[in-house]
């Protein structure tokens, strides 16, 4: 008897490298669009975690933002059933207010799957093209090395088994297996970013390059990954020193850490001020920065969020 196709084992191997660690009875949710990508997780979950002892379920955030949506929703869990995964669908407010509409999505989608959890881990499908097309995107926007490492395969209770996989593979574990994925038309809407570089820029750069484009762009950014968290460390322990009783920062004592190390500092301090993680650049941390470094007077920093931060008596704070 022959065994899976070569692409659904590909995809059941990633996620039991994933879950090897889990004790048996932990619940692990498997956030499902209706994609190829997590269509794909979703089946190999399915049939994964049962014989890891694991309590599998799927969850499908309908965003609303699309006609449509509920219909989409309904059926992605539906499938999921299908496959001998219990699912529900949740329905999510995205609140639009310093983020754009992608950001903003994907900060009420991450959300919702954390709060269905509970204490559980939840898979997310992104593959190795979304990897590459997060790295690129971080060159054009001029971001620094945590932007580049593209997305973590860990992080809280969040974990992407299908990073080191194409795209073509979770497309035909899907053939395979009769499963029919769900076209998201954002992903072809020359409006959004993303989009332009998965069907414009991706395709050109391994036609000029040579193929292999996308995979080394996902080395690259797990190359940088060890690095950048190197520097997160340092700032975490940092910013106890530099941080005031009453939660500002002392110029002096930023003033006196490396470069690296004191802009994450900042970074750091504006998302607790609620700067959104989506709209604050590279450009906005160093505007901050200089107020360290080049201090002269100047006025007052708006960013988003609201956010407004000011140096005053030696010190940076909000207000």
């Amino acid at each position: 008897m022959s065994g899976p196709d070569p692409a659904v084992a590909a995809v059941r191997a990633a996620v039991r490298r994933e879950v090897a660690d889990l004790p048996a009875g932990r619940l692990v949710v498997v956030g499902c669009s209706g994609g190829a990508d997590s269509l794909a997780l979703a089946a190999a979950t399915a049939f994964t975690a049962p014989r890891a002892g694991l309590v599998a379920r799927a969850v499908v955030v309908d965003h609303g933002l699309q006609p449509g949506s509920a219909e989409v929703a309904a059926r992605a869990a539906a499938t999921c059933r299908s496959l001998g995964l219990a699912a529900d669908v949740v329905r999510v407010r995205v609140s639009l207010d310093g983020e754009g509409t992608e950001a903003a999505a994907r900060t009420a989608r991450l959300a919702a799957l954390e709060e269905q959890a509970a204490g559980g881990v939840v898979l997310l499908g992104h593959t190795r093209d979304d990897q590459a097309e997060q790295v690129l995107l971080g060159l054009a926007r001029g971001a620094g090395a945590r932007s580049l490492a593209g997305m973590p395969r860990r992080r809280g209770p969040f974990r992407r088994p299908l990073l080191g996989l194409p795209r073509a593979t979770t497309e035909q574990a899907c053939r395979a297996l009769g499963l029919h994925w769900w076209a998201d038309p954002a992903n072809a809407d020359p409006a959004y970013t993303r989009s332009r570089v998965r069907h414009r820029i991706l395709p050109v750069l391994e036609a000029e390059l040579g193929p292999g484009v996308a995979e080394a762009l996902a080395r690259s950014a797990e190359a940088l990954r060890a690095d950048a968290e190197a520097l997160d460390d340092l700032a975490a322990r940092a910013a106890v020193d530099v941080r005031t009783d009453d939660g500002d920062l002392d110029a002096a004592s930023l003033a006196a850490l490396p470069a690296a190390v004191r802009t994450r500092v900042l970074r750091t301090w504006l998302l607790g001020l609620g700067a959104p993680a989506g709209s604050l650049t590279r450009d906005h941390v160093l505007a901050v920065d200089a107020l360290v470094t080049g201090w002269h007077g100047q006025g007052p920093l708006h960013l988003p969020g609201r956010v407004v931060v000011r140096r005053a008596c030696g010190r940076l704070t909000p207000g």
